[in-house]
Protein backbone atom coordinates (compact mmCIF):
# COMPACT_ATOMS: atom_id res chain seq x y z
CA UNK A 1 0.00 0.00 0.00
CA UNK A 2 2.73 2.76 0.65
CA UNK A 3 4.06 1.53 -2.60
CA UNK A 4 0.93 2.70 -4.53
CA UNK A 5 0.77 5.52 -1.96
CA UNK A 6 4.27 6.96 -2.83
CA UNK A 7 3.93 6.89 -6.41
CA UNK A 8 0.59 8.94 -5.74
CA UNK A 9 1.59 12.15 -3.73
CA UNK A 10 5.62 11.96 -3.83
CA UNK A 11 5.37 14.69 -6.91
CA UNK A 12 4.87 17.48 -4.55
CA UNK A 13 8.25 16.58 -2.90
CA UNK A 14 11.46 18.39 -3.19
CA UNK A 15 14.06 17.15 -5.42
CA UNK A 16 17.19 18.93 -4.43
CA UNK A 17 20.38 17.43 -4.49
CA UNK A 18 22.64 16.92 -1.57
CA UNK A 19 26.07 16.78 -1.62
CA UNK A 20 26.97 15.04 2.19
CA UNK A 21 26.29 11.52 2.75
CA UNK A 22 23.57 10.53 5.42
CA UNK A 23 25.17 9.95 8.72
CA UNK A 24 22.27 10.08 11.46
CA UNK A 25 18.69 9.72 11.48
CA UNK A 26 17.55 12.75 14.76
CA UNK A 27 14.05 11.11 15.94
CA UNK A 28 12.01 13.36 18.12
CA UNK A 29 10.86 11.70 21.55
CA UNK A 30 7.29 12.12 20.28
CA UNK A 31 7.49 10.97 16.82
CA UNK A 32 9.10 7.64 18.07
CA UNK A 33 6.05 6.93 20.80
CA UNK A 34 3.81 8.11 17.76
CA UNK A 35 5.03 5.41 15.49
CA UNK A 36 4.97 2.48 19.08
CA UNK A 37 1.67 3.66 19.29
CA UNK A 38 0.31 3.28 16.17
CA UNK A 39 2.10 -0.42 15.60
CA UNK A 40 1.13 -1.73 18.69
CA UNK A 41 -2.48 -0.91 18.39
CA UNK A 42 -2.87 -2.42 15.30
CA UNK A 43 -0.81 -5.25 15.66
CA UNK A 44 -0.71 -8.12 14.47
CA UNK A 45 -1.45 -6.22 11.27
CA UNK A 46 0.81 -4.26 9.84
CA UNK A 47 0.82 -0.61 9.25
CA UNK A 48 2.40 2.42 7.93
CA UNK A 49 2.90 5.93 8.06
CA UNK A 50 4.61 9.33 6.43
CA UNK A 51 7.51 10.48 8.65
CA UNK A 52 8.04 14.53 8.03
CA UNK A 53 11.01 16.88 9.22
CA UNK A 54 14.00 18.41 7.82
CA UNK A 55 17.21 17.47 5.55
CA UNK A 56 19.87 19.30 7.43
CA UNK A 57 23.47 18.12 5.93
CA UNK A 58 24.36 14.68 7.04
CA UNK A 59 21.53 15.00 9.65
CA UNK A 60 18.26 13.60 8.81
CA UNK A 61 15.32 15.30 11.33
CA UNK A 62 12.08 13.54 11.24
CA UNK A 63 9.89 16.27 13.39
CA UNK A 64 6.52 15.01 12.83
CA UNK A 65 4.60 11.61 11.65
CA UNK A 66 0.85 10.35 11.06
CA UNK A 67 -0.08 7.76 9.90
CA UNK A 68 -2.09 5.64 6.48
CA UNK A 69 -5.01 4.93 6.71
CA UNK A 70 -5.87 1.00 6.50
CA UNK A 71 -7.82 -0.04 3.92
CA UNK A 72 -7.83 -2.58 0.81
CA UNK A 73 -5.53 -1.86 -2.56
CA UNK A 74 -7.53 -0.57 -5.44
CA UNK A 75 -7.61 2.22 -7.74
CA UNK A 76 -10.30 4.45 -5.43
CA UNK A 77 -8.62 3.82 -2.42
CA UNK A 78 -4.99 4.79 -3.87
CA UNK A 79 -6.58 7.98 -4.66
CA UNK A 80 -8.45 8.30 -1.49
CA UNK A 81 -5.10 7.57 0.55
CA UNK A 82 -3.01 10.22 -1.57
CA UNK A 83 -5.81 12.99 -1.20
CA UNK A 84 -5.84 12.15 2.66
CA UNK A 85 -1.83 12.35 2.64
CA UNK A 86 -2.07 15.85 0.68
CA UNK A 87 -5.06 17.09 2.85
CA UNK A 88 -2.64 16.05 6.30
CA UNK A 89 0.58 17.81 5.20
CA UNK A 90 -1.65 20.91 4.11
CA UNK A 91 -2.79 20.98 7.33
CA UNK A 92 0.00 21.01 9.12
CA UNK A 93 1.70 23.93 6.74
CA UNK A 94 -1.46 26.00 7.83
CA UNK A 95 -0.50 25.34 11.62
CA UNK A 96 3.28 25.99 10.58
CA UNK A 97 4.34 22.49 11.40
CA UNK A 98 7.28 20.25 9.28
CA UNK A 99 5.48 18.86 5.92
CA UNK A 100 8.50 18.11 4.20
CA UNK A 101 8.41 14.25 3.05
CA UNK A 102 11.37 12.19 4.52
CA UNK A 103 10.59 8.79 4.86
CA UNK A 104 7.80 6.47 6.06
CA UNK A 105 8.17 4.17 8.81
CA UNK A 106 5.94 1.21 8.85
CA UNK A 107 5.73 -2.18 11.36
CA UNK A 108 6.96 -5.86 10.76
CA UNK A 109 6.66 -9.50 12.65
CA UNK A 110 9.69 -10.82 13.76
CA UNK A 111 12.28 -8.65 11.66
CA UNK A 112 9.67 -9.67 8.22
CA UNK A 113 10.87 -6.63 5.98
CA UNK A 114 13.04 -7.32 3.58
CA UNK A 115 11.05 -8.08 0.28
CA UNK A 116 11.13 -6.70 -3.19
CA UNK A 117 7.72 -4.44 -2.23
CA UNK A 118 9.98 -2.44 0.01
CA UNK A 119 12.56 -1.77 -2.72
CA UNK A 120 10.03 -0.50 -5.21
CA UNK A 121 8.63 1.55 -2.41
CA UNK A 122 12.20 3.34 -1.90
CA UNK A 123 13.11 3.82 -5.54
CA UNK A 124 9.12 5.40 -6.15
CA UNK A 125 9.98 7.84 -2.99
CA UNK A 126 13.45 8.50 -4.46
CA UNK A 127 12.17 9.34 -8.07
CA UNK A 128 11.68 12.47 -6.35
CA UNK A 129 13.56 12.58 -3.04
CA UNK A 130 17.06 12.99 -3.21
CA UNK A 131 17.24 11.04 0.37
CA UNK A 132 14.90 9.07 2.47
CA UNK A 133 14.78 6.68 5.20
CA UNK A 134 12.45 3.64 6.12
CA UNK A 135 11.69 3.51 9.80
CA UNK A 136 11.30 -0.78 10.68
CA UNK A 137 9.35 -0.90 14.30
CA UNK A 138 8.93 -4.63 15.15
CA UNK A 139 6.13 -4.89 18.25
CA UNK A 140 6.63 -8.43 18.35
CA UNK A 141 10.95 -7.85 18.94
CA UNK A 142 10.09 -4.89 21.65
CA UNK A 143 8.30 -7.55 24.09
CA UNK A 144 11.89 -9.00 24.56
CA UNK A 145 12.99 -5.96 26.27
CA UNK A 146 14.46 -4.15 23.34
CA UNK A 147 13.68 -1.01 21.13
CA UNK A 148 13.21 -2.86 17.83
CA UNK A 149 13.61 0.87 15.81
CA UNK A 150 16.18 0.93 12.75
CA UNK A 151 16.50 3.47 10.13
CA UNK A 152 17.36 1.88 7.14
CA UNK A 153 18.07 2.77 3.37
CA UNK A 154 19.14 1.46 0.21
CA UNK A 155 22.64 1.54 -0.57
CA UNK A 156 23.54 3.85 -4.06
CA UNK A 157 25.31 0.95 -5.73
CA UNK A 158 22.31 -1.24 -4.91
CA UNK A 159 20.00 1.39 -6.63
CA UNK A 160 21.84 1.84 -9.78
CA UNK A 161 21.90 -1.84 -10.79
CA UNK A 162 17.87 -2.38 -9.45
CA UNK A 163 17.17 0.25 -11.61
CA UNK A 164 18.30 -1.83 -14.64
CA UNK A 165 16.56 -4.75 -13.47
CA UNK A 166 20.19 -6.56 -14.20
CA UNK A 167 20.94 -9.16 -11.20
CA UNK A 168 23.18 -11.36 -13.43
CA UNK A 169 25.87 -13.09 -11.74
CA UNK A 170 28.50 -11.34 -13.87
CA UNK A 171 27.13 -7.87 -12.91
CA UNK A 172 26.87 -8.37 -9.36
CA UNK A 173 30.81 -9.42 -9.53
CA UNK A 174 31.22 -6.58 -11.77
CA UNK A 175 29.58 -3.98 -8.93
CA UNK A 176 31.17 -6.26 -6.45
CA UNK A 177 27.74 -6.67 -4.86
CA UNK A 178 26.70 -8.77 -2.21
CA UNK A 179 23.40 -9.65 -0.03
CA UNK A 180 24.64 -7.19 2.57
CA UNK A 181 25.14 -4.36 0.48
CA UNK A 182 21.58 -3.95 -0.35
CA UNK A 183 19.75 -2.00 2.59
CA UNK A 184 21.84 0.76 5.30
CA UNK A 185 21.30 1.15 8.19
CA UNK A 186 21.41 4.43 9.83
CA UNK A 187 22.15 5.61 13.52
CA UNK A 188 18.98 6.60 15.62
CA UNK A 189 19.51 9.94 17.53
CA UNK A 190 16.62 10.73 20.02
CA UNK A 191 16.27 14.46 20.63
CA UNK A 192 13.50 16.17 22.70
CA UNK A 193 13.45 19.93 23.34
CA UNK A 194 14.74 21.52 26.56
CA UNK A 195 11.11 22.10 28.04
CA UNK A 196 10.33 18.17 27.34
CA UNK A 197 13.63 17.03 29.21
CA UNK A 198 13.06 19.73 32.07
CA UNK A 199 9.34 18.41 32.32
CA UNK A 200 10.21 14.77 32.20
CA UNK A 201 12.97 15.70 34.95
CA UNK A 202 9.62 17.43 37.29
CA UNK A 203 8.30 13.77 36.55
CA UNK A 204 11.49 11.87 37.68
CA UNK A 205 10.29 10.29 41.36
CA UNK A 206 12.65 11.54 44.80
CA UNK A 207 12.18 7.97 46.58
CA UNK A 208 14.65 5.28 45.67
CA UNK A 209 13.76 2.14 43.86
CA UNK A 210 12.72 -0.01 46.82
CA UNK A 211 10.77 -2.50 44.40
CA UNK A 212 12.59 -5.01 42.00
CA UNK A 213 11.22 -5.80 38.62
CA UNK A 214 11.44 -9.22 38.62
CA UNK A 215 9.78 -9.64 35.48
CA UNK A 216 13.35 -8.74 33.82
CA UNK A 217 14.19 -12.93 34.98
CA UNK A 218 11.47 -14.32 32.63
CA UNK A 219 13.36 -16.80 30.89
CA UNK A 220 10.71 -18.22 29.01
CA UNK A 221 11.57 -17.74 25.52
CA UNK A 222 10.01 -20.43 23.89
CA UNK A 223 7.20 -18.58 21.54
CA UNK A 224 9.37 -15.67 20.78
CA UNK A 225 12.17 -18.64 19.61
CA UNK A 226 9.83 -20.63 18.35
CA UNK A 227 8.24 -18.49 16.02
CA UNK A 228 11.99 -17.67 14.92
CA UNK A 229 12.95 -20.80 13.84
CA UNK A 230 9.37 -21.19 12.05
CA UNK A 231 10.41 -18.16 9.77
CA UNK A 232 14.11 -18.96 9.34
CA UNK A 233 12.50 -23.01 7.84
CA UNK A 234 10.29 -21.10 6.01
CA UNK A 235 13.25 -18.69 4.54
CA UNK A 236 15.76 -21.57 4.19
CA UNK A 237 13.35 -23.72 1.49
CA UNK A 238 12.63 -20.57 -0.20
CA UNK A 239 16.78 -20.14 -0.80
CA UNK A 240 17.15 -24.16 -1.53
CA UNK A 241 13.99 -22.87 -4.07
CA UNK A 242 16.41 -20.23 -5.82
CA UNK A 243 19.60 -22.07 -5.63
CA UNK A 244 17.07 -25.15 -7.64
CA UNK A 245 16.31 -22.69 -10.35
CA UNK A 246 20.35 -21.55 -10.71
CA UNK A 247 21.37 -24.90 -10.67
CA UNK A 248 18.68 -25.39 -13.55
CA UNK A 249 20.08 -22.36 -15.23
CA UNK A 250 23.60 -23.95 -15.35
CA UNK A 251 22.61 -27.19 -16.65
CA UNK A 252 20.63 -26.06 -19.22
CA UNK A 253 23.42 -23.73 -19.99
CA UNK A 254 25.65 -26.75 -20.00
CA UNK A 255 23.58 -28.32 -22.34
CA UNK A 256 22.68 -25.97 -24.79
CA UNK A 257 26.85 -25.49 -24.88
CA UNK A 258 27.24 -28.85 -25.86
CA UNK A 259 24.67 -28.73 -28.43
CA UNK A 260 26.43 -25.91 -29.93
CA UNK A 261 29.98 -27.52 -29.86
CA UNK A 262 28.06 -30.51 -31.74
CA UNK A 263 26.26 -28.53 -34.51
CA UNK A 264 29.53 -26.68 -34.89
CA UNK A 265 31.63 -29.70 -35.41
CA UNK A 266 29.24 -31.17 -38.03
CA UNK A 267 29.04 -27.76 -39.83
CA UNK A 268 32.84 -27.50 -40.22
CA UNK A 269 32.89 -30.61 -41.48
CA UNK A 270 30.13 -30.24 -43.66
CA UNK A 271 31.81 -26.94 -45.34
CA UNK A 272 35.05 -29.21 -45.17
CA UNK A 273 33.25 -31.24 -47.65
CA UNK A 274 32.09 -28.46 -49.62
CA UNK A 275 35.37 -26.74 -50.23
CA UNK A 276 36.61 -30.01 -51.55
CA UNK A 277 33.68 -29.98 -53.95
CA UNK A 278 34.63 -26.41 -54.61
CA UNK A 279 31.29 -24.92 -53.44
CA UNK A 280 30.57 -22.11 -51.03
CA UNK A 281 30.69 -22.45 -47.30
CA UNK A 282 27.65 -22.35 -45.07
CA UNK A 283 28.24 -20.09 -42.41
CA UNK A 284 29.32 -21.33 -39.00
CA UNK A 285 26.08 -19.96 -36.95
CA UNK A 286 22.73 -20.03 -37.36
CA UNK A 287 20.42 -17.34 -35.14
CA UNK A 288 17.49 -19.36 -36.66
CA UNK A 289 18.82 -22.77 -34.56
CA UNK A 290 17.13 -22.88 -31.28
CA UNK A 291 20.19 -23.89 -29.85
CA UNK A 292 21.78 -20.70 -30.64
CA UNK A 293 18.96 -18.69 -28.75
CA UNK A 294 20.32 -17.43 -25.44
CA UNK A 295 18.98 -18.75 -21.86
CA UNK A 296 17.81 -16.22 -19.70
CA UNK A 297 19.97 -16.06 -16.29
CA UNK A 298 17.39 -16.45 -13.18
CA UNK A 299 17.76 -12.76 -11.25
CA UNK A 300 19.75 -13.09 -8.18
CA UNK A 301 17.62 -10.47 -6.31
CA UNK A 302 15.26 -13.02 -4.54
CA UNK A 303 17.88 -14.89 -3.07
CA UNK A 304 20.01 -12.01 -1.52
CA UNK A 305 16.56 -10.65 -0.04
CA UNK A 306 16.02 -14.47 1.47
CA UNK A 307 19.48 -14.56 2.32
CA UNK A 308 19.33 -11.14 4.17
CA UNK A 309 16.54 -12.37 6.11
CA UNK A 310 18.18 -15.61 7.08
CA UNK A 311 20.57 -13.51 8.80
CA UNK A 312 18.26 -11.19 10.42
CA UNK A 313 16.31 -14.02 11.51
CA UNK A 314 19.64 -15.74 13.03
CA UNK A 315 20.78 -12.35 14.97
CA UNK A 316 17.51 -12.34 16.56
CA UNK A 317 17.57 -15.95 17.23
CA UNK A 318 21.18 -15.51 18.81
CA UNK A 319 20.60 -11.89 20.63
CA UNK A 320 17.51 -13.83 22.54
CA UNK A 321 19.74 -16.76 23.35
CA UNK A 322 22.33 -14.56 24.85
CA UNK A 323 19.80 -12.47 27.07
CA UNK A 324 18.43 -16.18 28.46
CA UNK A 325 21.95 -17.66 28.88
CA UNK A 326 22.77 -14.58 30.90
CA UNK A 327 19.66 -14.66 32.89
CA UNK A 328 19.94 -18.36 33.87
CA UNK A 329 23.60 -17.59 35.21
CA UNK A 330 22.06 -14.81 37.23
CA UNK A 331 19.66 -17.25 38.90
CA UNK A 332 22.02 -19.95 39.13
CA UNK A 333 24.09 -17.63 41.34
CA UNK A 334 21.06 -16.41 43.13
CA UNK A 335 19.87 -19.86 44.04
CA UNK A 336 24.00 -20.85 44.78
CA UNK A 337 23.30 -17.36 47.03
CA UNK A 338 20.52 -18.50 48.97
CA UNK A 339 21.80 -22.05 50.00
Amino acid sequence: MANAMARSFLQVASTEEVASPLRVVQIEGLVILKIIKHCKDFAPALVTGQLLGLDVGSVLEVTNCFPFPIREEDEEVEADGANYQLEMMRCLREVNVDNNTVGWYQSTILGSFQTVELIETFMNYQENIRRCVCIIYDPSRSHQGVLALKALKLSDSFMELFRTQNFTGEKLREKNLSWVDIFEEIPIKVSNSALISAFMTELESDMPVIQCDYDRLQLSTNPYMERNLEFLSECMDELAAEQQKLQFYYRSLSRQQGQQQAWLQKRRQENMARKAAGEEPLPEEDPSNPIFKPIQEPSRLESFLVTNQIANYCNQINGVAGQSFSRLYLLKALHAHDK
